[in-house]
């Protein structure tokens, strides 16, 4: 071992070899320190390899200094016995650290004047050894691409070094998987030895498809295999009608519902599975159609024969996810941010709501509100906390994500409600927009109707919808000319800046009317 001490023997740091001297060897040890006053500074070559077999992680106190007025000793410290029977040929300091390839030639030293003075009667070790000493210091192509390739060796080290472990699993090489039967279920009975094949009443494996995941992979989406395009099929049709074909899409077996239009989704599966799983064409193919297209209006008739739409005797309306909710308000108003990729962020939400399951010492102890761009991003892109999810999503029947979901539930409560009307990512997408209809409309209300109308609902209002919204403007512009102080609290919602040219009882009552329509049913439904 190598010990640099300060002081005392506690303010030390210390490298060990995991080598034991080999007796009636001579053995070339040396040591490097970078002065980084850490024992990882300290490096152990013997015979002119490194050894970091036993890593220590001390480090020498702040402003320590290893310059003492005690001796150095080789073999042992001052005044304690040193190693007996060991003998010490020639010591040699240097002022500067050396290489890995200088130690090493100095190791080698004695070696390769062996190897030259043996001629041809070398040993081939003796020749492999003059040969590598003349490739690193005679031929200068090769120092140069062994610098490149030291210089690459040490970015990857680097990338290594500062980014995260991902554990993969990787099949087992050379070696069928298999498995034993369990006698009755008993883990110490072990039965027949079984390999890993589909079961018997389903179709085998694609020619040639090697029996692990790859083959797995394989077989489910083999042309022989009818489930895989069904079961993705009717999960897709569930998100443009709002129930699939078959109403169970975690269950497709003999428990599950039986298809309510049994041919539609063998064809629809077929045509899926046939244009290569082209998601694209799938959704064009959904929403072009008549069924598609047809009216949402309830009549007695219908609702009497069909009140679920199970039979698509009416276009879909469903309220919309969550998700969907909060990025169609941002999308209306223009605050929608287009950035994709990158990390989670942390958008508007209840001051202290990580306190009661915070750990003390955790990374996620306190919810950091983000500022700019990264409030206004897609829905998918947010923080979530399992031990406390996002309560504007948890309200609007958002999964757990503690296990898969293939299908949500939708409730109608007044905390939704709540949510779309004072939520501040709501309340700030409100007035941005309402900030553009008065913009637009050059200070004529029925055009600022109009633009907000158009904007939410993709079409004009009618007479008895613009004559409405205009009166509520009236309304609000009257309370909030009289309370300009709530005008400026409305307004002042979110991080955005209001504009300023606009004046803050008429941006206020504009945004009551714009949070009017973004929580009208045409809004929140699709």
């Amino acid at each position: 071992s190598v010990t640099l001490t300060s002081t005392a023997s506690t303010d030390a740091i210390r490298a060990t070899s995991g080598k034991v001297v080999k007796p009636g060897v001579w053995q070339h040890v040396f040591v490097t320190y970078d002065g980084s006053a850490k024992s990882s500074g300290l490096r152990v070559y013997v015979d002119g390899k490194l050894d970091t077999s036993r890593p220590d992680t001390r480090a020498l106190s702040k402003d320590a200094s290893i310059r003492t007025k005690v001796p150095l000793r080789i073999g042992g410290r001052l005044n304690r016995p040193g190693l007996e029977e060991v003998a010490v040929q020639e010591v040699r300091m240097y002022g500067r650290k050396l290489s890995d390839r200088e130690v090493k030639d100095l190791a080698d030293g004695p070696a390769l004047v062996a190897g030259l003075e043996a001629g041809e009667k070398r040993s081939k070790a003796q020749g492999d050894a003059l040969f590598e000493h003349y490739l690193a210091h005679e031929d200068s192509a090769y120092r140069e691409l062994d610098g490149k390739l030291v210089a690459l060796e040490a970015e990857r080290d680097q990338i290594k070094a500062r980014s995260p472990l991902t554990h993969i699993q990787e099949e087992v090489k050379d070696k069928m998987p298999m498995a034993n039967i369990l006698m009755r279920g008993q883990y110490n009975k072990v039965g027949e030895a079984v390999e890993a094949v589909p079961p018997a009443a389903l179709h085998p494996l694609p020619e040639g498809a090697p029996k692990n995941r790859l083959g797995l992979a394989q077989w489910l989406v083999d042309k022989a295999n009818p489930l895989t395009p069904r079961v993705t099929v009717n999960r897709f049709w569930q998100e443009v009608f709002g129930q699939g074909i078959v109403r169970t899409p975690e269950d497709f077996g003999i428990m599950g519902a039986a298809p309510s239009h049994g041919e539609l989704l063998d064809w629809l599966a077929a045509d899926f599975r046939d244009n290569g799983g082209d998601v694209r064409r799938l959704f064009k193919l959904m929403v072009t159609s008549a069924t598609y297209r047809q009216s949402a209006a309830v009549t007695p008739e219908k609702l009497e024969k069909d009140r679920d739409n199970a039979l698509l005797s009416r276009g879909p309306r469903f309220r919309m996810d969550g998700e969907m909710v909060r990025d169609y308000a941002l999308a209306a108003s223009g605050l929608l941010s287009s950035k994709m990729y990158g990390p989670s962020v942390k958008p508007y939400q209840p001051e202290n709501i990580w306190d009661v399951v915070g750990l003390p010492n955790g990374d996620t102890r306190n919810y950091v509100q983000d500022k700019g761009e990264n409030l206004y991003r897609r829905t998918v892109y947010n923080f979530w906390k399992r031990m406390a999810p996002p309560p504007n999503m948890d309200l609007f029947n958002a999964p757990s994500r503690d296990a898969s979901c293939v299908r949500r539930e939708r409730t109608n409560t007044p905390l939704q409600a709540l949510v779309t009307l004072n939520d501040p990512q709501f309340v700030e997408a409100a007035r941005v927009l309402a900030e553009k209809a008065l913009v637009q409309a050059g200070g004529d209300a029925a055009k600022a109707v109009d633009y907000l109308v158009g904007r939410v609902l993709g079409r004009a209002p009618n007479e008895k919808e613009r004559s409405v919204l205009m009166a509520a403007s009236k309304d609000f512009s009257a309370h909030y000319g009289k309370s300009p102080e709530e005008a400026k609290a409305l307004i002042g919602v979110g991080e955005s800046k209001p504009t300023a040219t606009i004046d803050a009882p008429v941006l206020a009552a504009w945004t009551m009317v714009s949070n009017q329509v973004l929580n009208l049913d045409e809004a929140l439904n699709k």
